[in-house]
């Protein structure tokens, strides 16, 4: 029996150190820490900075700015799946007097869909403390809505706040402390933080046409906290990225997560990536799908993804206002592991006797839509899985139910109702899929197909 292997191999460490030591020089950072995690453990760390014998490490904390999104979004999430809102519910359901912005609903906020504007009010909120802002109004503003709700992706920092207004309305109680007891202590991430904790880095601005730094402030952001205020650390965050990957039924569960990285909006003009889910950046590019969020804060960059089907994740974090981009480098470190030791494929395994029966293997095989064949096949827990056998017909994945129906898990068919209609003799008459008829044979005279079969049968010319 072979199993994956823990640790990597002196050349991929090389590789990794060389790809932010690289990082750090070119980009005059003053200080760099990564950490790459391999099926869930951490299998690298490593640091760099302009201070010998100074070196941060997977516990020093830095400002991780818009990563703080997607914990806002896992609080929203674990409220609509306690039944305590709707997605589609308008904002103002829940919190009512955000004048334009009440009427745009929780799924757009989570999705810069609203068409908010992508900044607060004058002066810049990320150098000003957030006591310029108390109130909503003042970090809407006059002009709150840029765009048509719903019509197209523009990124909104304003939205996040709404959002953790929403957290605080709906909890009775502050978007730090709900974060801290729903999602930070589950999650063992001890060393995230709203406000800095020792041993934290500070936050530099490095001069663009000489070697001279200037300290960057860090205010405390007030109601814009939900879009930005958290500070954590590389051990942390792989820990948040394992739960990004498989979800936690202490925190989200994992069809809830994957609705989170699910495409919910495309990306927005001058955006670098490739769309965005609920709370979640996704990026498409080397043959691979990258999940996560980039961050920055006067001072800070940073960077956290996580290729689900690779089972690897990476975090970078810089504590410079610009001149090395942290997410870039984040997705570098995923590639160099990935390139440099694929993941060992499991073992084959038959299905555990209790998923398979003599009715379920009986519907197995080619069927036809029309005249496009399709194969049917198990797959675990009594799923099944529908695919084209020639051409680029929609295929899915489908999930089994008590019913005895199954729901689409991907695709096209996400979401959709497969079942099985049977004569009345009790055998299997086709497969109804979202009103689609799938038959043992195309257009054979007699079967349920809609519209009849023509009773002359196929012929020749």
């Amino acid at each position: 029996m072979t199993s994956p292997l823990e640790e990597l191999l002196p050349s991929t460490q090389r590789a990794l150190l060389h790809r932010i030591a690289t990082a750090q020089a070119e980009g005059r950072a003053p200080s760099f820490v990564a950490a790459v995690q391999r099926d869930g453990q951490t299998v690298w760390t490593g640091s760099r900075t302009c201070v010998d014998g100074h070196g941060p490490d997977a516990d020093t904390q830095y400002r991780i700015g818009s990563i703080t999104k997607t914990f806002t979004a896992v609080l929203v999430l674990r409220m609509r799946d306690e039944g305590l809102l709707d997605l589609g519910d308008p904002l103002e359901k829940h919190l009512p007097g955000t004048g334009v912005a009440g009427g745009v609903t929780v799924a757009q906020l989570l999705s810069h869909t609203g068409g908010l504007s992508a900044e607060a009010p004058a002066p810049w909120w990320e150098r000003t403390p957030g006591s310029l802002r108390p109130e909503l109004a003042d970090v809407l503003g006059e002009q709150a809505r840029m765009h048509p709700a719903g019509r197209t992706h523009h990124y909104s920092n304003p939205g996040y706040t709404l959002l953790g207004q929403l957290v605080e309305a709906v909890r009775g109680e502050s978007w730090a402390e709900v974060l801290r007891r729903e999602v930070l202590e589950p999650l063992g991430m001890g060393r995230t933080s709203a406000e800095p904790e020792a041993p934290h880095a500070g936050g530099w601005a490095v001069h663009p046409w000489a070697d001279v730094m200037l300290p960057e402030p860090a205010v405390d952001l007030g109601l814009m906290a939900p879009a930005g205020q958290l500070w954590s650390t590389t051990g942390d965050l792989c820990r948040f990225a394992r739960f990004l990957a498989v979800g936690d039924e202490k925190v989200l569960s994992a069809e809830s997560v994957r609705e989170m990285r699910t495409p919910a909006a495309p990306a927005g003009s001058g955006d670098a990536v490739g769309g965005y889910g609920l709370g979640l950046q996704i990026v498409q590019g080397g043959g691979r799908t990258l999940v996560g969020h980039s961050g920055s804060l006067p001072g800070f960059v940073a960077g956290l993804w996580v290729s689900v089907e690779d089972g690897v994740a990476a975090v970078a974090l810089v504590n410079a206002t610009s001149g090395v981009s942290a997410p870039a480098v984040a997705a570098d470190l995923i590639r160099i592991v990935v390139e440099a030791e694929p993941r060992i494929t499991e073992p084959w395994r038959p299905l555990p006797e209790a998923e398979v029966d003599q009715e379920l293997l009986a519907l197995t095989g080619p069927w036809f839509w029309g005249t496009s064949s399709y194969a049917l096949t198990l797959v675990a827990d009594r799923g099944v899985e529908l695919q084209p056998l020639r051409g680029n017909g929609r295929g899915s994945r489908f999930a089994a139910r008590p019913d005895g129906m199954w729901t689409g898990l991907d695709g096209y068919y996400l979401g959709e109702t497969l079942r099985v209609v049977r004569r009345e003799d009790g055998s299997v008459s086709h497969l109804d899929l979202g009103s689609f008829v799938f038959t043992r044979e195309p257009y054979e005279p007699g079967d349920a197909v809609p519209g009849g079969v023509d009773e002359g049968g196929w012929r020749g010319l």
